[in-house]
């Protein structure tokens, strides 16, 4: 149980760390955070409210992995490597992909329950 408690302390302490200093995760949690409320009046099931609100939370998580990623470069070397650039690159395009997938699922939905 501790190990727990120690690993939820330490989350909290990245989260609270992100949002003051991370200008894309303070974005995408004010996303997440509005998304709740419109999510839950359109969605007309439980499903569809767990798909819209939990692409925004893969979106977030995604973003948390690319600064994870940045921050342990950077720790190693603020010199230019080219295996450097390649590993940001790489993060940066996870997070694009969940961009696409956020609004790929959005649409997606707001489509079924407007038009359909």
């Amino acid at each position: 149980m501790h190990r727990l408690v120690m690993a939820f302390i330490n989350s909290m302490r990245a989260l609270k760390h992100l949002a003051a200093h991370e200008k894309a995760v303070q974005q995408e949690l004010v996303l997440f955070f509005l998304s709740i409320p419109i999510a839950a009046f359109i969605a007309p099931s439980v499903l569809v409210f767990l798909l819209l609100t939990g692409s925004l939370l893969f979106l977030i998580m995604v973003e948390v992995l690319n600064t994870g990623i940045e921050a342990a470069c950077d720790a190693v070397s603020r010199d230019f490597h080219k295996e450097t650039q390649i590993a940001k690159d790489c993060g940066s395009l996870a997070v694009l992909i969940s961009v696409i997938l956020v609004a790929i699922v959005w649409l997606y939905l707001l489509w079924h329950v407007f038009f359909l």
